[in-house]
């Protein structure tokens, strides 16, 4: 009965999407507030329904009710609790409905607390949302229902894919998720301000901060599948340039750029176009990452195993989405002057530098990634676009994009003094040299390029510093003089200046672990020990165990330095039956320099184990700096202007604006 009140609930969410997708709409369209007044509670009845559907699916799940073909795929009874309730989303029609979750979430909060909205355009907005909401909703009722009956219900069920049986991969979902859907805000309100004819400072203030929000939850996703990828598979490495990896990638690239263009026509009223562009571009690479997983057209240990003909809905929902808000912005746009003029140099210039990087490196990785499929479609040729090609084009496009970074914060609007701004990050430029002639002694045998790598990270972070020092004014002005300055210092300031450091770590991270990793690959039998840089690695052996739905072997190994044991690592090669298959565990000891990573694999019969170690410098400066760039889009997200919001719209008397441009002429 559960798994029906579900259904239904979710035919009752489309009926009153329905609604709020159309009434609203042509409510602010002629000006009835009896309309316009529906998108509130149209939004929060139909996220309450999604949550009922997604609470019964999950109450499936955690009961081992077999009787629902979906839990009967995709669970079974031996199953840590963790994992079931991780089950409702391992599947394509669980994530599914976990997707109309969010994004009902977010029209619910856009109606709880967009007070601040205009009652017209917030019912524009919500509208919009719900358009999308309809797409969803009739893609799982149609082609993809959770709550079908298996009839006979099975004694067990099949089981969770094991890879997925993490608790890495059991969040990185909803994470992955919060940042995929949220950026349909962002989509909603470009697509709301090409309605009413009008994007200007408050339009911006407003996106903002929901553009924040899902570029903080999109930047965890990505961190939390790179540390599942590094520590689950066993391959020794975090990301492979993936297409799946990729297509959640993209929109992190698109949304970095929309971050930065809200913040020029909130302050400049200037690339108005570029921006509602930007804001449609992101969301339609979020839906091109659905398809792709979907579709059937990809095989990645990250895609749903799906039936093509799914794939052909979801193909046919993405060109109307994005045809139609392409088609509406070429008709719309044009209408939308900017406003405010500014040099080349200047910190709007700076901003439109990052912008055209980061759109140029999103447009290199969407080409790496579609490529193959466009050619296997067009000619049956079968070509594999892989690392080679993303660090040849990808790389070269984000060193002058951190550059720019660094010394753009430190130009004025308007008009800016480039050599002035590198005056001011004097300090920025002395440790980047130092930085640059350590590790050039440090590691004089190469590689090379490496070492202008890790300067540039050097260089991130010092400059990051330093601009918070000049905003402080510290050691020019009295110490009570900065501490007056610090307290009233706007907290987006203070997080540009963690996300900006975070990536600098970030970067010093990947040039580090890629550079000088060391990796041996050796079969051991007990008691025999090898060297690895600094460590002794001695084999104690391996041992049987069972686990909660799995048999595994465990191998231990004693690691020691200068004779003095520092750690153990017990690497396992687990065994799981439902569904059959085998993975590996990875060992890891964690130190200030870097990584010790072990695996264990198969014997060789004559009582010999495979083995693989890796020594990976300064790899946990990836997580620690993810983490920083997410904390300084929290602090950002707390400033009180996005908390209280932008203030009402004015309308300025023609009479009036002449009145006072006259004045400003005299």
């Amino acid at each position: 009965m559960t798994a029906e009140l579900g259904h239904y609930a979710l035919v009752l969410a489309l009926s009153v999407a329905l609604v709020q997708a159309t009434l609203p709409l042509l409510g602010a369209w002629r000006g009835d507030p009896g309309w316009i007044g529906l998108a509130r509670p149209a939004a929060l009845v139909q996220c309450l329904l999604i949550v009922a559907a997604f609470a019964a699916l999950m109450y499936a799940y955690v009961t081992s009710d077999f009787s629902v073909l979906n839990v009967a795929t995709n669970s079974h009874s031996a199953k840590p609790m963790l994992y079931k309730i991780a089950g409702v989303w391992g599947n394509h029609e669980g994530s599914l409905l976990l997707w109309l979750l969010i994004l009902a979430l977010f029209g619910a909060a856009v109606a709880v607390f967009g007070g601040n909205l205009p009652a017209p355009f917030r019912a524009r907005v919500l509208a919009v949302q719900a358009m999308i909401g309809v797409g969803f909703l009739a893609f799982v009722l149609f082609t993809s229902n959770p709550f079908v009956r298996l009839l006979p219900a099975p004694l067990d069920g099949r089981g969770l894919n094991p890879l997925l049986q993490d608790p890495g991969l059991a969040f990185h979902p909803p994470f992955l998720y919060l940042g995929y859907v949220g950026f349909s805000m962002a989509f909603s309100f470009a697509v709301a301000a090409l309605i009413e004819g009008r994007v200007d400072a408050a339009w911006a203030r407003w996106v903002r901060p929901w553009t924040l929000a899902a570029w903080c939850f999109l930047t965890l996703g990505i961190a939390m599948g790179a540390w599942w990828a590094y520590y689950e598979l066993g391959w020794g490495g975090w990301w492979f340039w993936d297409p799946v990896e990729n297509a959640s990638f993209m929109p992190w690239l698109a949304g970095t750029a929309l971050l930065h263009s809200t913040i020029v026509v909130e302050k400049r009223d200037s690339l108005k176009n570029w921006t509602v562009l930007l804001a449609i571009v992101t969301f339609s690479l979020s839906l091109l990452g659905t398809f792709l997983v979907r579709s059937g057209v990809l095989t990645s240990v990250h895609a749903f195993a799906t039936d093509p003909t799914r794939g052909v809905f979801i193909l046919a929902f993405l060109i109307a989405v994005i045809g139609g808000s392409l088609t509406l912005y070429a008709v719309r746009a044009p209408a939308m002057k900017g406003g405010g003029l500014f040099a080349p140099v200047s910190r709007e210039g700076g901003l439109v530098l990052n912008n055209l990087l980061l759109s140029t490196a999103c447009a290199t990785v969407l080409l790496g990634t579609l490529y193959p499929l466009f050619l296997d479609a067009l000619t049956g040729e079968k070509i594999t676009v892989g690392p080679p090609y993303f660090n040849a084009t990808f790389g070269p496009l984000m060193v002058p994009a951190l550059i720019a970074m660094a010394v753009g914060p430190m130009l004025r609007w308007k008009r800016g003094d480039l050599l002035g701004a590198v005056q001011r990050l004097k300090f920025a430029v002395i440790a980047t040299v130092l930085a640059l002639l350590a590790t050039l002694v440090a590691a004089h045998d190469g590689p090379w390029l490496a070492i202008p790598g890790i300067a540039l990270g050097v260089w991130m972070i010092a400059a990051s510093v330093e601009e918070a020092a000049y905003r402080l004014r510290l050691f020019r002005v009295p110490v009570g003089e900065s501490a007056r300055r610090l307290m009233r210092s706007p907290r987006s300031a203070w997080g540009t200046t963690f996300a900006h450091a975070g990536a600098g770590m970030v970067i010093i991270g990947i040039v580090a672990s890629s550079a000088w990793q060391v990796e041996k690959l050796q079969v051991m039998r007990q008691g025999e020990s090898l060297a690895m840089g600094p460590y002794e690695i001695k084999f104690q052996g391996a041992e049987p165990i069972d686990g909660p739905n799995y048999s595994a072997v465990r191998g231990v190994f004693r690691v020691s330095r200068n004779g003095a044991e520092i750690a153990v690592l017990e690497p396992e090669s687990r065994n799981y039956q439902d569904p059959p298959m085998e993975t590996t565990e990875a060992a890891i000891r964690t130190g200030w320099g870097g990584d010790l990573y072990a695996v264990i694999g198969d014997p060789t019969g004559d009582g010999s184990w495979s083995t693989r170690f890796y020594n990976k410098p300064m790899i946990h400066w990836i997580w620690i700096g993810c983490l920083m760039m997410v904390f300084g889009g929290l602090v950002s997200l707390s400033d009180r202007r996005h908390r209280v919001g932008a203030p009402a719209r004015r309308d300025v008397p023609v009479k009036a604006a002449k009145t006072a441009a006259s004045m400003a002429g005299k």
